[in-house]
């Protein structure tokens, strides 16, 4: 099981890896005067900021201390409402109670990402920030979502940890909002095995965010800086192997998605009109990642035959990417049992979760299969479909069998 950037691994990683290793220094810091030190991290972090759009980029080591540091850098803390949706890896959830806020269930629609008007719904007096996840790599309406920001005087984080390279209306996700994040591990549109990011274009967020992700240094630890750490901090710095490898990855990352999306056309318009089913809606079609082609059946029954027959399963089914699934979270499962932050005395609201609080996003859920177009992954419901290295034949002949599947089934 893998993504779309691990299939693209090539010479160019290597080259940049070895001219690391050869060097024989892989921390992320270093003398720009000293030969040894290569400056994987910091330029990767400098390409990704450029491509993105974005005034700036921290590198980190996973996705999920990415959606920490983000969280930190904007002030999120105790008392605090963030509004996520119920159809995300479990990091986007686990990650707001970490940072001691209570996260606040949204609907998804028929993209996928969370419905907006439902959003708006949910939001109260200790609502903070909303946390748009651009789920399966389809944008988030993001003008929507950005108005009810203003209009609430909400914070926004973008999680574009399946996302990377999107867009919505001409603008990279991640980069919309206060602040994006990414992640690299391998089942990801580019790849360091492992691996995150942070963007924003507001030098005070990236100043906090820098400093949670590293001992609550000042960016690039300039110099002693005694007295001048603004608060404690973690450490989730990327080492220069990693950089190393995201760098040359970037600079594919255009070539890797434009090729998914010629194989998804492809297969979607070789079972278009086979059966009873439509397409999850690409709320912007020129920028999604066209990483996965989800169909949507009328009938759970119907979907679940099809997924079965295909040895797959309907993405109701598929993990820890469905809140219902999240026997940690319905339960509130903190690592110590004063369960903060549900107890906390800062929080005037009553924090609850149940299996069936989302019936919309149950219902759309368990009517759909994920097929993979460049990520296969059991986590996601996609173990049926292509790779992001499949010729025509592969695609045809998979194509066929979805829909010999399909008219058997009725």
């Amino acid at each position: 099981m893998a993504g779309p950037g691990a299939e693209f691994i090539g010479s160019e990683e290597a080259r940049e890896v070895m001219d690391v290793l050869e060097s024989g220094y892989l921390f992320r810091y270093g003398d720009p005067r000293n030969p040894k030190f290569k400056a994987k991290v910091w330029k990767f972090e400098q390409e990704l900021a450029a491509y993105s759009g974005a005034r700036h980029a921290l590198a980190v080591n996973s996705g999920t201390s990415a959606l920490l540091t983000g969280l930190a850098a904007l002030g999120v803390g105790p008392g605090d409402e963030v509004i996520v949706p119920g159809y995300t890896f479990i990091a986007s959830i686990s990650s707001i109670i970490y940072a001691r806020a209570i996260p606040v269930l949204c609907e998804v629609d028929e993209s996928l990402t969370m419905d907006p008007a439902d959003v708006e719904a949910r939001i109260t007096p200790r609502t903070r920030a909303i946390l748009p996840v651009h789920m399966l790599g389809n944008p988030c309406r993001m003008d929507r979502l950005m108005e009810l920001a203003r209009k609430h005087k909400l914070l926004v984080l973008e999680d574009a940890a399946q996302a990377a390279g999107a867009s919505f209306q001409g603008r990279k996700v991640g980069a919309i909002g206060d602040m994006g994040i990414f992640s690299f591990n391998v089942f990801k549109t580019i790849t360091a095995g492992d691996g995150g990011a942070v963007i924003t274009s507001d030098d005070n967020y990236y100043a906090r965010a820098f400093g949670f992700h590293d001992q609550g240094h000042l960016p690039n630890r300039q110099g002693v800086e005694v007295g001048q750490r603004p608060f404690i901090g973690l450490d989730f710095r990327m080492t220069e192997l990693s950089g190393a490898v995201l760098l040359a990855q970037l600079r594919k990352i255009d070539r890797i998605i434009g090729s998914l999306r010629i194989k998804k056309a492809r297969f979607k318009a070789a079972i278009s009109g086979c059966g009873d089913f439509s397409f999850r809606r690409i709320n912007d079609p020129e920028g999604e990642c066209a990483t996965l082609l989800t169909v949507i059946f009328p009938t759970r029954e119907k979907a679940r035959a099809v997924a079965e027959r295909l040895k797959t399963t309907t993405v109701d089914h598929s993990g820890w990417h469905v809140y219902n699934n999240m026997e940690q979270i319905l339960n509130q499962l903190t690592v110590t049992q004063e369960r903060c932050p549900f107890t906390c005395a800062y929080y005037k609201g009553q924090a609850e979760y149940r299996k069936g609080m989302l019936p919309r996003t149950d219902d759309i859920l368990s009517r759909s299969m994920n097929i993979s177009i460049g990520v296969s992954d059991a986590g996601l419901g996609a173990g049926f479909g292509i790779t992001a290295v499949s010729g025509e034949d592969e695609i045809d002949r998979k194509a066929a069998e979805f829909v010999r599947v399909v008219r058997e089934v009725g």
